[in-house]
C-alpha cells in the first residue's frame, strides 16, 4: 500500500496484478489499482481532474489527463472519503505510476493533491539481486 497526504487530503493506493486479464506471451500485463481519498481537513473539496504519469519497464512514459475519476467528480466533506478501482495495461511486466488530483474548494480555489508513486509488479518480472 502507498499513501501520501497533501493539504490534509490523504490518497492511498493499493495496486494488484491481474493474471486473468494479462497475456505475457503477447506482452500484455494488466493491473488494477484501488484508490481511497480521505478528506482529513476542515474544508469541503471536489475532485475536478486527474493526471497520471505511467512509466513502463523500458522507461517509456504515457501521460493521462481527464475530468474526475471513473466518470465522477466526487465532493468530499470534512471527514469523508471516496474510493474507486481502475486499471492500466502495460507492454512490460513491471512499471510505475504517479499522479495528481486537482481539487477545488467551495470558494473556487484549485490545488493539486499528490498521488504517491506506486509500483506495478508482476510475477513475470525477473528479480536481480545485487
Amino acid at each position: 500500500m502507498y499513501s501520501k497526504t497533501t493539504r490534509m487530503i490523504t490518497v492511498t493506493v493499493r495496486p494488484a496484478y491481474l493474471a486473468n486479464q494479462s497475456s505475457p506471451a503477447e506482452n500484455r500485463y494488466v493491473w488494477a489499482y484501488h484508490v481511497r481519498i480521505d478528506n482529513e481537513g476542515r474544508e469541503t473539496v471536489q475532485l475536478r481532474s486527474r493526471f497520471w504519469r505511467i512509466t513502463d519497464g523500458f522507461g517509456r512514459v504515457q501521460e493521462v489527463r481527464g475530468p474526475g475519476v471513473v466518470g465522477e467528480q466526487p465532493v468530499l466533506h470534512p471527514g469523508a472519503s471516496f474510493e474507486y478501482t481502475s486499471g492500466t495495461p502495460l507492454p512490460t511486466p513491471s512499471g510505475i505510476m504517479v499522479g495528481t488530483y486537482q481539487m477545488e474548494t467551495a470558494e473556487g480555489e484549485r490545488f493539486d493533491v499528490a498521488v504517491p508513486a506506486f509500483s506495478l509488479d508482476s510475477p513475470h518480472q525477473p528479480v536481480h539481486l545485487h
